[in-house]
């Protein structure tokens, strides 16, 4: 049994570039169905968003490597696996951003393990050293039931011990992790369709259906076919179709301008960010009846943190985790940095935190990249602002009763 992933079907003619959808609106009408795959979705400006910003924040986490010691987590050195995972050429910034926009259009990423550390893991063989990102496009899936037995990359087979397989978007007895282009494939035909259509008609390369009538006389249907093909060939052209006083021309589909139209267009934006997990009012997506404030911006950064991106990062921890690291060490993504607070409410909360002794006054200006404070600190805040009171410990003795 094998399985085919929808990413993998070709067609003939495929449009592939803007140069190729313009001379093909120029020769012919291009209003034919839409065919959505990974990379023609890719030209909607909402799925293009979503996947950017989702690769983009995630990409941006620092990467740390922790072991518990005594209970608690010492962050502890990096293989070199998650410092430059392609090699040289290829940081684990870049690495992460190309394989979380395979995850969240495809569900799946795959990688090529070509070379191997002299720590063994889980599985009695070295950790991978290097895993080279393989196109979605030339991975093809051979299993039984759930079980994968080989991966077909680029024509070569390999063991599944001998590629980097992670998943997201799983359902039980499925050994792949399921497409959101795929299943939000009506969606997104339905927006590249209008999108197509904008395109034809402000391009002037193709016309609106219409209806061409001859008010003067009933014709045959091979007059028909002449009449149609000629105004075909004018209009296809961006040429004037020349006919006399007996033919009428009627537009019968709406136009590009027409209120309707616009607003599938940006319904249809909204529409693909739930597909995606993005909130639409973060990928600039016009949202009826709502507006976000700068009062609330962190807030908002916290909220899809923890409801749309917190359970992609947390998978990808522990795909890390188990396939990178050894024994009892384990991999985080520094979440924490993205969370950016205005200065006065970061003020406040590095404040409470002192007060409440959570947090010593040298780690707090290490925050911000200062130095410990020194004698001369402590002498000049003393000058300043006087020496802190102090709570006598022992009750005074000898006093008269």
């Amino acid at each position: 049994m094998a399985w085919y992933k929808p990413w993998a079907r070709k067609r003939a003619a495929q449009i592939t570039s803007p140069e190729d959808l313009i001379a093909a609106t120029r020769m012919q009408r291009t209003g034919g169905k839409v065919h959505v795959t990974n990379e023609t979705a890719m030209r909607h400006s909402a799925v293009w968003a979503c996947l950017r910003l989702r690769a983009d924040l995630v990409s941006t986490m620092p990467v740390d490597v922790y072991r518990t010691v005594g209970g608690i987590a010492v962050e502890v050195a990096k293989p070199p696996v998650l410092v430059t995972p392609g090699g040289a050429q290829v940081g684990i910034q870049e690495w992460i951003y190309s394989s979380q926009v395979d995850l969240d259009r495809a569900g799946n990423v795959f990688g090529i393990i070509t070379e191997r550390s002299g720590v063994i893991g889980p599985d009695g063989r070295g950790l991978p050293a290097r895993i080279d990102l393989c196109a979605l496009g030339d991975v093809t899936i051979r299993g039984r039931g759930s079980e994968i037995t080989k991966y077909v990359i680029g024509g070569a087979e390999y063991e599944p011990w001998e590629v980097w397989h992670e998943k997201q978007y799983t359902i039980a007895g499925l050994p792949l992790g399921l497409s959101p282009v795929a299943y939000a494939a009506w969606t997104i035909e339905e927006a590249l369709s209008a999108q197509q259509f904008a395109r034809d008609w402000f391009a002037g390369g193709a016309v609106p259906m219409a209806e061409l009538k001859n008010t003067a006389k009933t014709i045959n249907p091979e007059q028909a076919r002449v009449a149609k093909d000629m105004f075909n060939a004018s209009v296809a052209n961006g040429d004037l179709f020349v006919h006399g006083n007996d033919w009428e021309y009627k537009a019968i589909q709406a136009v590009a301008s027409q209120s309707s139209f616009i607003e599938a267009r940006e319904f249809a934006m909204t529409d693909i960010a739930r597909f995606f997990g993005c909130p639409a009012d973060m990928i600039d997506a016009a949202v009826s009846g709502s507006s976000i404030t700068y009062a609330s911006i962190t807030q908002r950064n916290l909220q899809f943190l923890i409801m749309n991106l917190g359970p992609a990062v947390s998978r990808r921890e522990s795909a890390f985790s188990r396939g990178l690291v050894s024994g009892p060490r384990f991999v985080k993504l520094n979440s924490g940095a993205l969370l950016r607070m205005d200065p006065e409410a970061r003020a406040r909360t590095i404040a409470s935190q002192i007060a409440s002794r959570t947090l010593t006054p040298d780690e707090a200006r290490a925050l911000d990249d200062r130095p410990p404070l020194t004698d001369e600190d402590y002498a000049q805040f003393a000058k300043l602002f006087g020496k802190a009171p102090t709570t006598p410990t022992t009750a005074a003795t000898g006093a008269p009763s």
